[in-house]
């Protein structure tokens, strides 16, 4: 196809009139202290340019797990469900379609997890490994979208923590945008810290990963992936008012396990999401329902039901309250009234404060 002119500030157009509320375009150079199996040149050898979008995330999907009364909203639209299979997937794929009419290449990138990279050989002598994946975050930060805060979760201007980041990788080259200063988005306020149940470390406790990306060095901590994913996938009875219906009796110390990610998933998704006889006591036929549903409802994927107490809901009701992002809310703060936590039984604990820092 004989290539036609196009100008970044057309295809940004394009894809915020589809629906995309973050546009951001870094060259392939500012990749190139990625590992191949997460660089976008090992997809598309010809890349010039990555695409990074994003679309927020409604402020309402948390309400009724802050609330601790309802859960299904945050899973279906806004965690694994509709917002990343389909509210975002389609003006990806019209903003790629845009491109290739203009005779240039695009390849649209669904985010996955390179943490899950499995072991394997490259299919060509000296080619890269299969399943490579972008760090979809740190390709976001690489386009100028904004940074990733101390709790490891990518932070915006515009909304704090609050979107989910996809990419399109094409041969097109275009003005890469300015990336953004670190630390002027995140405060290091640590608002994360108190109000995640145990997986953040303190700024004190000097546990960090760091980047270089041109001039600058971004910074975040070195989250316990192990208790973050027991505390969000349903393995935490503090967090889960589901547990103790399905194990009545139950008990459990996430703060005492030292497991890795992966072991984490292994205990978490069989127990939530596994099936088992129907008895006269347990008479759903899951191990544990309420994770069941909740998978269910959230579109044939994964499930949220900690609901990113501390790295997103306690992270943007400071943002908020302090001016940080622009997106702000007549209501005012989002975390209105005393926070639960159950204990490690699953029982009621002692409320927390209405808020967290600040």
């Amino acid at each position: 196809m004989r290539k036609r002119s196009v100008t970044k500030e057309q295809i940004k157009q394009f894809a915020l009139s589809r629906g995309l509320d973050l546009f951001g375009v870094a060259n392939i150079e500012r990749f190139q202290n990625a590992p191949r199996r997460m660089h976008p040149a090992s997809i598309f050898p010809e890349a010039r340019s990555v695409i990074a979008v994003g679309r927020r995330i409604i402020r309402g999907g948390w309400r009724g797990i802050e609330e601790g009364t309802y859960w299904p909203t945050y899973t279906h639209f806004d965690y694994h469900g509709l917002l990343n299979t389909f509210f975002i997937p389609l003006p990806l794929y019209e903003t790629a379609c845009f491109i290739e009419d203009f005779g240039y290449e695009a390849v649209p990138h669904f985010p996955g997890v390179p943490e899950t990279q499995p072991p394997a050989s490259p299919l060509r002598p000296g080619g890269v490994a299969p399943e490579v994946q972008l760090a979809i975050r740190i390709a976001a930060m690489a386009a100028g979208l904004g940074e990733i805060g101390w709790s490891k979760v990518f932070l915006t201007k515009r909304f704090g923590p609050r979107q989910r980041l996809a990419a399109i990788i094409t041969d097109l080259e275009l003005e890469p945008d300015p990336l953004v200063e670190p630390h002027s988005i995140c405060k290091l306020d640590m608002a994360c810290v108190e109000g995640c149940p145990g997986a953040i470390p303190h700024i004190r406790e000097n546990r960090f990963v760091e980047i270089e990306i041109e001039d600058q060095k971004y910074r975040w901590a070195d989250v316990d992936f192990g208790k973050c994913t027991l505390m969000f996938h349903g393995g935490d009875p503090r967090l889960s008012p589901f547990i103790p219906k399905a194990f009545p009796g139950y008990h459990f110390d996430v703060t005492k396990q030292n497991l890795s990610e992966e072991a984490a998933y292994k205990f978490c998704w069989p127990m939530s999401l596994g099936g088992w006889r129907v008895t006269g006591e347990f008479p759903e036929g899951y191990q544990t329902p309420g994770h069941a549903y909740i998978a269910k409802w959230g579109v044939g994927g994964s499930y949220g039901v900690g609901g990113s107490r501390g790295c997103m809901r306690s992270c943007f009701n400071y943002l908020e309250k302090h001016g940080l992002i622009e997106q702000t809310f007549e209501g005012g703060e989002f975390i209105k009234r005393p926070r639960w936590l159950l204990d490690a039984h699953g029982r009621p604990a002692g409320a927390g404060p209405a808020t967290d820092s600040g």
